[in-house]
């Protein structure tokens, strides 16, 4: 018993050393170029797994600390959703770049493979936009609580949700109006829970909220975990998409937190980020890179001849539209690094080509060349945005008029 016990947690052994790793090789090779952690993460992944060294083959252990990972990345990009920094007309006008890149994402899927399931999970992947990945790179670099993180938060926000809902109607199984029936009654229990969580709650609580932030009891922390299951296992129930349960939680936890207990928000978030990021977040990553078909996707060269593709796809049918739409007072440097970190696309490109693979509708090569493009986005774009962020820094502090909200 003992020994299969040792032999089921070797792999997460693995895992986690290299979890540990990869920020250690960011730090070292920060002096020549800024690589993000995620895709170093997914790339020590890769080595490990069946596509390299076969260190780590996937056990109930790891699927189940990934799938935990994964609801803690949509938890926390939902709790990033400040309304009142991205309501009005910044969220209307990523709502209509999204609706743009809707149309034009399903036209060019259907141009490339004609109408099937297949199409419609390509066509949704190149709407999508990589928020969790990305808030840590705007976070880490001081430009989340500028007029451009609020943009890119905006659009994150859309580009992340909006697939979300989209997933839970057309890929869950059920018939549009069956899906939309259970979405319907989704978003009753969430907006039932928020207005629950918004209303005040007993003295008794709220001293205990604050008075075990600094003890082992973490009673804050406990009940945003209770949060996060409880929405995870409705959206289980109704047979929808695990994420658009962890995304609402975020949601609901940010309107607990601001509404009765303001005075530990920072740090309750900051514990939660330590849980998230620190703990659970990083084995998702590298499991992803575990589950990277490798093999599969070098084998079949028009496969691999289609990452770049996708690369440009993404640019085009994600970040051209919010150019065009959403750049208003923005700099110049600005909109096109707004455009470049709204292309950006990873964690949803997971659970589509997951999706499509399981279904038979997506071979594992294809699925391959879209997550492989997607890790390209995460590493290329946000570098670029962030150079083009800086210029326009510069610019201003010479003088030039700085970017408006509006």
């Amino acid at each position: 018993m003992e020994a299969e016990t040792v032999t089921g947690l070797t792999p997460l052994l693995v895992i986690v050393t290299a979890a540990v790793v990869a920020p250690l090789v960011v730090d070292v090779l920060g002096r020549w170029v800024v690589l993000p952690g995620v895709v170093l993460e997914i790339a020590l992944g890769v080595l490990i797994g069946p596509s390299g060294v076969g260190l780590v083959e996937e056990n109930d252990v790891i699927t189940a600390a990934s799938g935990m990972g994964l609801a803690l990345l949509m938890f926390m990009a939902g709790y990033e959703i400040d309304v009142s920094r991205v309501g009005g007309g910044t969220l209307r006008r990523a709502g209509a770049a999204w609706t743009c890149a809707l149309g034009l994402g399903l036209g060019a899927a259907w141009l490339l493979l004609g109408w099937s399931q297949t199409a419609l999970i390509i066509g949704l992947a190149l709407t999508t936009t990589a928020l969790g990945t990305v808030l840590p790179i705007l976070r880490d670099s001081g430009v989340l609580d500028s007029v451009f993180g609020a943009r890119v938060l905006a659009s994150g926000t859309v580009g992340e949700f909006a697939p979300i809902v989209v997933i839970a109607l057309l890929l869950s199984g059920y018939r549009p109006l069956t899906g939309s029936l259970l979405l319907l009654a989704f978003f009753a229990v969430a907006v039932l829970a928020a207005w629950r969580m918004s209303r005040g709650t007993s003295a008794r609580i709220q001293r205990l909220v604050r008075v075990t932030l600094g003890t082992s009891t973490q009673l804050a922390v406990r009940l945003c975990l209770l949060v996060v299951v409880f929405m995870l296992w409705v959206s289980t129930i109704l047979g929808l998409d695990s994420v658009l349960g962890s995304f609402a939680a975020g949601i609901i936890v940010r309107v607990m937190l601001f509404n009765n207990h303001p005075g530990e928000v920072e740090e309750v978030e900051t514990r939660m980020t330590a849980v998230s990021y620190g703990v659970f977040i990083p084995v998702f990553f590298v499991v992803t890179g575990v589950r990277f078909d490798l093999p599969a996707l070098v084998s079949d060269w028009g496969a691999v001849a289609t990452v770049p593709m996708f690369l440009l796809l993404f640019l085009l049918i994600r970040g051209l539209p919010v150019w065009l739409l959403c750049r208003k007072g923005l700099s110049g440097h600005e909109g096109v690094a707004l455009a470049l970190f709204s292309a950006t696309a990873l964690p949803l490109l997971v659970v589509l080509t997951t999706i499509g693979t399981r279904a038979g509708d997506m071979n594992s090569a294809h699925a391959a060349a879209l997550v492989g493009a997607g890790m390209l986005s995460v590493l290329i774009f946000p570098q670029v945005g962030l150079v083009l962020v800086g210029r326009a820094r510069v610019r201003t502090h010479a003088g030039e008029p700085a970017a408006t909200d509006g």
